[in-house]
């Protein structure tokens, strides 16, 4: 069973506490449609577990086989750097059918943040190298589809049905 290469830190981008008692960990795509799926079941298991789950998103864009995947993964970084890093990411995913630069700019203003500075940091790919870190810590903990997720530093192989999800989690709490 592959295991979760990079351990969570403070620098991963953390919904829940870091030292709750389960952390999922997803390596995921913003354009990729089983990550716009999974994305609504993981509002659900969080939802499910509450305060004993933290849940930990890290960037693994397919850039081959989806073309806005990477400017996605870097505005969701570039919201980051300004504490707004949920906010852009749940706006991309809830918009994930129309993922375009037309769109990452508008969930920018959206989400308070300035166009021109988001539009800067893209072209000069200020963000790539973070979503790079994420992208081969994926690749060295096996990752080599999205979405791929980690509980407890182990990979879920299984589905990623909300069932699927709550009973490994759950047979993970219970180790």
């Amino acid at each position: 069973m592959a295991t979760l290469k990079l351990p969570v830190t403070p620098e991963d981008h953390i919904q829940g506490d870091e030292h709750s008692p389960a952390i999922l960990v997803e390596y995921g795509d913003y354009e990729c449609p089983h990550c716009g799926r999974a994305y609504r079941i993981i509002q659900r298991v969080q939802k499910h577990f509450g305060k004993r789950l933290g849940f930990v998103f890290r960037n693994f864009p397919l850039k081959e086989m989806h073309p806005n995947a990477e400017a996605a993964a870097e505005a969701a970084e570039f919201a980051a750097a300004q504490a707004r890093f949920w906010e852009m990411h749940d706006g991309i995913f809830e918009h994930q059918e129309t993922l375009s630069l037309p769109l990452l700019l508008e969930l920018a203003e959206t989400v308070g943040l300035s166009v021109n500075d988001l539009e800067g940091a893209l072209t000069c790919g200020e963000y790539a190298p973070r979503v790079k870190s994420d992208f081969i810590g994926g690749a060295r903990s096996g990752v080599n589809g999205t979405p791929t997720f980690f509980i407890n530093g182990h990979r879920h192989d299984g589905p990623f049905e909300f069932e699927d999800l709550v009973a490994a989690i759950d047979a993970r709490l219970l180790q």
